[in-house]
């Protein structure tokens, strides 16, 4: 299992000395927060460092820290276990004081320390923890088995962890200074912690990176590689960043921030708590890997904050209730937001590739935050009727409404292609009326809270009357002969009473031009795909009675409406229509054996 694993989750070898540096700053993270309410635990050694030793003749490459450090039982719970996590563990620990787990770091699957078997073919870890009176030494050769024994003092860091790899033949080039120097620089130059290499163990040392804090530089002195860098370590993303958002904020609270909007999506982007992945620090002092910074709906944003104002000395839950920390909140939330709509007026194609991967996320903040509602309206962008395969903004759509329009139509459903073809929308098209798509569910969800923009209505053309009449039909736009208006009252008024129990009306529709029939909600009603959703879910004892629109135009219909009541037929047209309208809705005939028996009787009739 830890060949497959090595060999599959890792592609590129040069990752596993990222991976352990990554694991050393955490360790010298973890005794910075740990010194917090015990300094004594940083002894005469209060300064964090992480020390690479080179020893080309023997095959070997030693990664070095003065952090926190492990027991021999730390060692056969973390590294012992393959995906158990001695960072997550760490984090449980302190978050247990608080009642919840809100954090994770670098290591939060516990597999980055066994990327060293792609390049060594012996691992020894040597390590003693702060405040500890001994040390222990795990040691394997990731074949499957490890021992773990303890180990003079001697032996040992005075504190922190020593991991020895004995290089493989093919990984020679690993103990040479221009290979390791080279991906330090490119891979962890940025860690907040200082990191020497030396040549041999009694050699002096050459400082690679100084440990300052990347998001305390001037950005002048940053490049877009040190960015890129610095954003795949913090984000646990593999791709560059969209767009970096980095800013020093002054004032009556002080704090830096330096934040990413990713490329891609991340992998828990719809995970059910929704959790952001913002890092708080406190002057340089890691606090917590999941801040409350951001609201949820922006939780695909990746970075840090850090702060001048916040004490070190609260607790992570009275840190979360800290009017400081709600100041912050305030103003980076802001700061994004702000960012997203200079990018929208500067590079339109650079923002429709952050809509794209986030929008659905971004429309949650519609529902969710009321204070911010009109800047993410202006935010969002919409596939149309019209648009093709363009995106349209709300200003854009309110700019050409046409004669008489009043609202904002909209029709909401599970797919693009399907909703663009449902014939609820004909009679907008007829009348050159642009209607919002929106195949997200949580547009099912803000669309029904009252939402307005410029002062004009969001409605749904599948819910109340269409009230189409006053909007001149589109140059060029037929008009279907009507079916004569006594037979037409005839044949609702039969087919209300054929279908009872299965609609709550049957009438007259301004929605179709080609379609003989469709469903749509009450006035008073529900939208119908929102209904859907919540009757799935279990939140809905059972859905309403939908109302059955026919179009008086429509040439079955017309036949309908002057064949006789007692012909034996029409009733099995009747229910016939209302289940061609459940299928353009992308729903099953409420009774399929019903269904298929009207159809046959249909079908021979029509060959007799």
């Amino acid at each position: 299992m830890l060949h497959m694993m090595v060999h599959s989750v890792y592609s590129d070898r040069d990752v596993f000395l990222r991976e352990l540096i990554s694991n050393a700053a955490d360790a010298c993270e973890k005794l910075r927060y740990e010194a917090i309410a015990t300094p004594s635990l940083l002894g005469d050694d209060p300064q964090p460092r992480i020390s690479l030793t080179l020893d080309a003749d023997q095959g070997r490459l030693t990664i070095e820290d003065n952090g926190i450090g492990m027991t021999a039982a730390d060692m056969g719970e973390t590294l012992g276990t393959i995906a158990r996590s001695g960072t997550k563990a760490f984090m449980d620990r302190l978050a247990a004081d608080a009642g919840k787990a809100d954090s994770q770091l670098i290591g939060q699957f516990g597999v980055g320390f066994y990327s060293a078997f792609m390049v060594a073919r012996e691992v020894e870890v040597f390590s003693r923890r702060a405040g500890a009176d001994d040390a222990a030494c795990w040691r394997s050769d990731g074949l499957g088995t490890y021992t773990i024994a303890p180990v003079d003092l001697d032996d040992a860091p005075q504190r922190g962890t020593r991991v020895v790899l004995h290089l493989l033949d093919d990984a020679k080039s690993y103990a040479e200074r221009s290979t390791v120097e080279r991906i330090v620089k490119a891979q962890s130059g940025h860690v907040p912690v200082p990191i020497t290499l030396f040549e041999k163990a009694d050699s002096e040392g050459a400082l690679v990176a100084d440990g300052a804090a990347l998001w305390l530089k001037p950005r002048s002195e940053i490049s877009e590689a040190d960015y890129a860098d610095f954003y795949r370590s913090v984000a646990g993303q593999y791709d560059s960043p969209a767009h970096t958002i980095h800013y020093r904020a002054e004032g009556r609270f002080e704090y830096s921030v330096l934040t990413f909007i990713p490329q891609t999506k991340p992998f828990d982007l719809f995970d059910p708590d929704r959790k952001g992945h913002i890092k708080l620090y406190v002057r340089r002092v890691f606090i917590t890997d999941e801040a409350p910074v951001l609201p949820r709906y922006l939780r695909f944003v990746r970075g840090l904050v850090d702060s001048t104002d916040l004490p070190l000395n609260m607790s992570r839950e009275m840190i979360q209730d800290s009017p400081v920390l709600a100041a912050i909140q305030k103003g980076v939330t802001g700061r994004v937001l702000n960012e997203l709509q200079k990018l929208a007026d500067s590079d339109s194609e650079a923002y429709l590739r952050i809509w794209e991967n986030f929008g659905p996320v971004l429309k949650e903040g519609l529902y969710e935050d009321f204070e911010r509602r009109d800047t993410l309206l202006g935010l969002a962008r919409f596939k149309t009727t019209t648009s093709g395969d363009d995106w349209r903004s709300l200003k854009d759509y309110v700019a050409d409404l046409r004669e008489n329009q009043t609202a904002i139509y909209y029709a909401t459903g599970s797919d693009l292609d399907r909703l663009s073809t449902s014939p609820q929308l004909e009679g907008f098209r007829a009348r050159g009326i642009e209607v919002l798509l929106l195949p997200d569910q949580v547009d099912n969800f803000w669309t029904s809270i009252g939402v307005d923009f410029d002062g004009k209505p969001f409605k749904s053309v599948t819910q109340g009357g269409a009230d189409l009449t006053l909007i001149p039909l589109s140059d060029g736009a037929p008009s279907s002969p009507q079916a004569e208006a006594g037979a037409l009252d005839s044949f609702i008024a039969f087919a209300k009473e054929a279908l009872a129990g299965s609609v709550s009306d049957v009438r007259v529709s301004e929605r179709l031009t080609s379609s003989a029939v469709c469903l749509v909600a009450s006035e008073s009603g529900m939208d119908r795909q929102l209904e859907k959703l919540l009757a799935n879910a279990g939140q809905l004892p059972q859905a309403s009675l939908p109302v059955l629109e026919v179009n008086p135009g429509h040439l079955l219909i017309q036949k309908l409406a002057t064949t006789d009541d007692a012909n034996a037929m029409k009733a099995d047209l009747a229910h016939l229509l209302l289940d061609q309208a459940r299928i353009a809705d992308g729903e099953q005939p409420s009774d399929v054996r019903a269904f298929a028996e009207r159809l046959d009787r249909l079908m021979r009739r029509a060959v007799d």
